[in-house]
């Protein structure tokens, strides 16, 4: 009913959002149907997965013997889509692509709602749907059988949640939250400690919030520790009880603990500044991979300072964030408009200004987005820059970017109309 009564009061508004959608739609529709799909080497691994879980029972990556080599989400959710597929008659791939177009139309539903939650500017989040809608990257990534279309929606579910629970400070919100959270590290597992940080930025806030609040807040700074690390410890618990299905396979199959997944070692590839794998600064002499990494980056440092330097700063966050993410690729190029890398720069350049504000702003919602970008670029710092990492982010770049435009048109708005009274 509550959604009823807002649509007759904002009638405008609700067409506006349905066009936006309509559009985002046919995008996303035009581009599947238009364009030859390539199918990359890791979707054909995906692909003998799931045809090996089918037929022998046994879930593996790569070989024939039980592994944990990747995470199970999204090769379950294949394995889903295949069954269905075979139920219907028609092949696998295509049905994922189109179902992925609804995943990332969904998506754009939770960007509207983030947007809304973290900065309470009904204009950011329109214009936030709006840019995600027409953004080449979250168009492309619906023919890819990959993980990333999927990725976004569950960190975007998670955040939307992890804002709710902030802001009603319910059990129920916070558990949540950790459930999605669980679900989003199933499907890409570097977003596993991504929980901490917020809780921890959540309590300061709460801590120092502005006198005019503190002054009708009663509570003692230690009750208010307890009251978040009550939500905090829930929230971890519904975490680890999404993911603990996982975990007990993993140990009555492979009889060991893998935490997330056991794949190839991206700590080591991300010694090699400028990813040149001909870099033999030292030799590997018998050393594991985790030891080698340690000896290349502890040589590197000490040899080659300022190259090191340079690849672990500023270096792999160019390389992450100044390309799009093209999906598995297609042809020909698929372009709804000019200039399409132009938006994506325009995004992420655009962002450092509100990140930087809302160091001053830290006590503001929208912090939380910056807080996600923040950690996941050091998260990246430490293994090998792709620049398909900076997908499941660019949403909150998008809003972030959106928030200093809709800023700006205001304040000249704000300016204009001041002039016309004078």
């Amino acid at each position: 009913m509550k959604v009823v009564e807002w649509v007759r009061h904002n009638k405008a508004w609700t067409i506006a959002i349905v066009l936006i959608f309509l559009l985002a739609f046919w995008l996303r529709a035009d581009f599947i149907i238009s364009v030859k799909h390539t199918v990359s080497h890791d979707t054909k691994y995906y692909d003998e997965m799931v045809h090996r879980l089918l037929d022998k029972g046994i879930y593996a990556y790569k070989e024939d013997v039980s592994n944990a080599r990747v995470t199970p989400g999204y090769p379950l959710f294949m394995t889903g889509m295949y069954i269905v597929a075979d139920q219907l008659s028609v092949e696998p791939f295509p049905l994922i692509r189109w179902f992925q177009v609804l995943i990332s139309l969904a998506s754009l539903i939770l960007i509207y709602m983030i947007a809304m939650q973290a900065t309470r500017n009904k204009w950011v989040a329109i214009v936030s749907l709006f840019i995600g809608a027409v953004y080449h990257p979250f168009i492309w990534a619906n023919g890819a059988i990959l993980t990333e279309s999927l990725a976004l929606f569950f960190l975007m579910a998670y955040l939307s949640m992890q804002l709710s629970a902030f802001r009603t400070q319910r059990k129920r919100d916070a558990a949540l939250a950790g459930v999605l959270l669980g679900l989003t590290v199933l499907v890409r597992a570097e977003f596993l400690p991504l929980f901490v940080p917020l809780y921890g930025v959540f309590l300061l806030q709460q801590w120092f919030k502005p006198k005019s609040v503190q002054m009708a807040a009663t509570a003692s700074k230690l009750a208010v520790f307890k009251k978040i690390a009550l939500l905090g410890v829930i929230t971890g618990l519904c975490l680890s009880a999404a993911m603990l299905p996982w975990w007990i396979r993993n140990v009555v199959s492979l009889n060991e603990f893998v935490l997330t997944a056991s794949q190839s070692n991206p700590f080591k590839a991300g010694t090699y500044p400028n990813k040149d794998y001909t870099d033999k600064i030292i030799v590997q002499n018998g050393m594991s991979q985790n030891e080698y990494a340690w000896a290349r980056i502890k040589a590197g440092f000490t040899q080659q300072t300022w190259k090191y330097v340079k690849w672990y700063t500023v270096g792999k966050l160019k390389y992450t964030y100044s390309h799009m993410f093209f999906g598995s690729g297609h042809s020909p190029i698929y372009h709804a408009y000019p200039k399409v890398a132009g938006l994506h720069l325009l995004i992420v350049y655009s962002t450092i200004i509100p990140l930087l504000g809302l160091i001053w702003r830290w006590r503001h919602s929208a912090v939380m987005l910056a807080v996600v970008i923040i950690i996941m670029s050091m998260i990246r710092l430490v293994f090998v820059p792709e620049y398909r990492y900076n997908f499941t982010v660019m949403p909150l770049f998008i809003i972030l970017s959106s928030w200093l435009g809709v800023y700006i048109l205001q304040k000249i708005g704000s300016s204009i109309s001041r002039r016309k009274t004078v």
